[in-house]
C-alpha cells in the first residue's frame, strides 16, 4: 500500500539557531569585552605613536616594541592554558583587566614627570601582553559554558563583530585622541577602559567554579595533551597554520605603518587611525556575513573559497601613498580583513566545537601561542626588514604572506566539512577527533 504523496507527513523544519543573547552571563561578558576592546584598540594606535613622536623611536625600535607586546604568548602561552583550565575563569578575567589598567596608567604618569623611557615602554607592553594572554584564553574558554555549544557560531559572530567594531571605533578614536590630546593621554584612556571592563566582570556569574579535580595532573602532561589535541588533528592543525600565516603577514604590514605614515608620507595620526579603521570595517562585515554564508554554502566550503577569492586583495596594500593610492590600499586592506573576519568566526567555532570542556583552556592557549607568537615573530621580522631593506619591501613581504595564508585550510579536510561537529549527525559535539 502506497501513501498518498499529498498526505505524506513533511519532514520537520530545522530548528532556528540558538541565540547566545538569551544568556545573561554572555551579555555581561560581551559588555566587558566591549570596554576591553575599546581600550586595546586605542592603545594599539597610541603606544607606538608614543614611541615615534615622544621618544623618537626608529623602525627597529618600533618593531621591538610590537614584538614585546606579543612575546608573552610565546613565553607563557602554553602553561597559561593549563593554568586557566585549573582556575576560576571570572577571577582570571578580572585580574587580567586590572593588571593592564595599572600598567598603562604608568605611561602617562612617567610622561608628565618627564621620566618616560623606551625601556619603561618595553616593560609595559611585555607585561600587559602577559595579562592579555590570560584574558584571551579565559574569555574563549568560558564562552561555551555561558551559551552552550549549539549557540557557539552566533556567540563567536557577535564577539568577532565586536572586535572588528573595536578596530573601527577604537583605532579611529585612538588616532583622534592622539591628534587632539597627545599619545600619552590616549594611553590613559586605554587604562580607564580596562578598569571599567574589570568592574563589569564582577557581575559575571558563570566561570566561578574551580576546574574538575580530575583535570589537575602535572603541568607538563596537561600542556602536552593540549598540543596533541591541536597538532594531531588535521583540521585543527590546518586552522592553526592558516591563522598563524595570516597573523604573520598582517603584523609585518601593521608594524611598519606608523613609520610609513608619520615619517615618509607625513600624514597625521588620525589618518593612520582611519586606515586601520577601514580594516576593522572589513573584519566587521566578514564576521556578520560568516554565519549566513556558512548556512548556505557549508562551513568548510566557505572557509576554502574565501581564500583564493579575497586574499589577493592584500597585494594592494604596498601601493599605499597619498591621494587615490591611499584609498586603493585601504580598500585592499578592508577586503583582506573581510576574509579574516569570516575565518575568525567559523574557525573559532569549529575548534571550540571539536574540543571537550576539560581541554578548552589548553586548546585555546595552543592556538593563541601559535597565532600571537606569529605576531611577535612578524613584528621582529618587520623591524629587521624595515632597517635592512626599507619600508616598502617590508610591506610587500607581509602582503605576499597574507595572499597565500589560506592554503593549509584549502588543502585540508576542513574544506569538505558542512557544519560543526554534531550538527549534521546528532553526535556529541566533542566525539570527533
Amino acid at each position: 500500500m502506497h501513501s498518498d504523496p499529498q498526505t505524506a507527513p513533511k519532514p520537520p523544519a530545522p530548528a532556528p539557531p540558538a541565540s547566545p543573547w538569551r544568556a545573561r552571563d554572555f551579555r555581561t561578558l560581551f559588555a566587558a569585552t566591549t570596554l576591553s576592546q575599546l581600550g586595546t584598540n586605542v592603545g594599539y594606535v597610541a603606544v607606538p605613536l608614543v614611541a615615534v613622536a615622544a621618544l623618537d623611536a626608529g623602525p627597529g625600535q618600533v618593531g621591538a616594541l610590537a614584538t614585546l607586546s606579543t612575546l608573552a604568548f610565546l613565553l607563557i602561552g602554553l602553561p597559561a592554558g593549563a593554568w586557566v583550565d585549573r582556575m576560576r575563569h571570572r577571577r582570571v578575567l578580572i585580574g587580567a583587566d586590572l593588571a593592564r589598567s595599572l600598567l598603562f596608567v604608568s605611561v602617562p604618569l612617567a610622561w608628565w614627570l618627564d621620566a618616560l623611557t623606551l625601556g619603561q615602554l618595553y616593560t609595559v607592553v611585555l607585561l600587559t601582553g602577559c595579562a592579555t594572554v590570560f584574558f584571551d584564553v579565559g574569555s574563549q574558554s568560558v564562552l561555551p559554558q555561558l551559551v552552550g555549544r549549539d549557540a557557539l557560531v552566533g556567540a563567536n559572530a557577535a564577539v568577532v563583530s565586536l572586535q572588528a567594531a573595536g578596530n573601527v571605533a577604537g583605532r579611529g578614536l585612538g588616532g583622534a585622541l592622539v591628534q587632539l590630546f597627545t599619545a600619552p593621554v590616549a594611553v590613559l584612556c586605554t587604562a580607564v577602559a580596562h578598569f571599567a571592563s574589570a568592574l563589569q566582570l564582577v557581575a559575571l556569574r558563570g566561570g566561578t567554579d574551580p576546574r574538575p579535580p580530575a583535570a589537575r595532573t602535572g603541568l607538563a602532561a596537561q600542556i602536552a595533551e593540549g598540543l596533541r589535541h591541536v597538532l594531531g588533528n588535521s583540521e585543527l592543525r590546518a586552522l592553526a597554520l592558516t591563522a598563524s600565516l595570516t597573523n604573520l603577514g598582517s603584523q609585518i604590514v601593521n608594524t611598519m605603518l606608523p613609520v610609513l605614515f608619520v615619517r615618509e608620507l607625513h600624514l597625521s595620526a588620525s589618518v593612520l587611525g582611519l586606515y586601520w579603521a577601514a580594516g576593522g570595517l572589513g573584519l566587521l562585515l566578514g564576521a556578520r556575513c560568516a554565519r549566513p554564508l556558512a548556512t548556505r554554502l557549508g562551513l568548510g566550503p566557505t572557509l576554502a573559497l574565501a581564500g583564493p577569492l579575497l586574499a589577493p586583495a592584500a597585494l594592494l596594500v604596498p601601493l599605499i601613498g597619498r591621494g587615490p593610492w591611499l584609498w586603493l590600499a585601504g580598500a585592499g586592506w578592508a577586503v583582506a580583513m573581510f576574509k579574516t573576519g569570516m575565518d575568525n568566526v567559523l574557525g573559532v567555532s569549529l575548534r571550540q566545537g571539536m574540543t571537550p570542556d576539560t581541554l578548552l583552556g589548553r586548546m585555546n592557549a595552543t592556538f593563541r601561542c601559535m597565532l600571537t607568537g606569529a605576531l611577535a615573530i612578524g613584528a621582529a621580522l618587520s623591524g629587521l626588514l624595515g632597517e635592512l631593506a626599507g619600508v616598502r619591501t617590508t610591506l610587500w613581504t607581509g602582503a605576499a604572506l597574507l595572499t597565500v595564508a589560506f592554503l593549509p585550510v584549502l588543502l585540508s579536510p576542513v574544506r569538505g566539512r558542512r557544519a560543526l561537529p554534531g550538527e549534521e549527525t546528532g553526535e556529541p559535539a566533542t566525539s570527533r577527533r
